[in-house]
């Protein structure tokens, strides 16, 4: 199997699976790739279809001649080869659950601009915002029978002793209103 045998997607998709994988074989750099290593790559290509093997030594040549022996000698595909971390794929029937596809990603449900938002709470109780807004025309309880009142002017009584009616005015001059937070009123006005 060469390098490019994996499409992009595939590639992504293995690269992502193996992302919290941890070295499993760890190559020397004083014996480098020898059949006892090879043996162990091969095992655990069988056991676990994608793994992730750490090559010790400084020079890239080095590094990319050992990738390609590898895959050549145990018919596996590079997936990554990121710094001394080779990512190895053996691509086996009973590991194709690390190519299957995601799950398809769930459709929203989409209104159209003319139909009217309905908030979820409603949705979930089957209602719709018109249904909110219809009062209903009978009264409620004795809704009917209450009648709104005015309140009755309570008199004040004046520090002289007097009762001071209200004023039946309508030109009652307002009193003006300070403005301003409740800590600029207590301290006073400042100019």
């Amino acid at each position: 199997m060469s390098l490019h045998e994996l499409s992009s997607k595939e590639r992504s998709t293995l690269r992502a699976a193996a992302h919290s994988l941890k070295p499993i074989v760890q190559i020397g750099e004083n014996n480098g790739l020898t059949a006892a290593v090879l043996k162990e790559i091969d095992h655990s290509l069988t056991a676990h279809g994608l793994i992730k093997v750490r090559v010790a030594g400084d020079e890239r040549e080095n590094r990319l001649e050992i990738l390609e022996k590898i895959c050549a000698e145990l018919a596996c595909v590079c997936v990554a080869h990121f710094g001394k971390i080779l990512t190895l794929f053996r691509p086996e029937p009973h590991h194709g659950h690390f190519l299957a596809a995601a799950k398809p990603a769930l459709e929203r449900s989409r209104r159209d601009p003319k139909e009217d938002y309905t908030p979820k709470k409603l949705a979930a109780a089957g209602k719709s915002i018109k249904d909110k807004k219809q009062k209903s025309s009978t009264p409620k309880g004795n809704d009917e029978l209450a009648k709104p009142r005015k309140k009755p002017a309570i008199p004040v009584r004046k520090a002289s002793g007097q009762i001071a009616r209200p004023s039946t005015r309508s030109s009652a001059r307002p009193t003006a209103r300070r403005t301003g937070s409740a800590l600029t009123l207590r301290a006073g006005r400042r100019k």
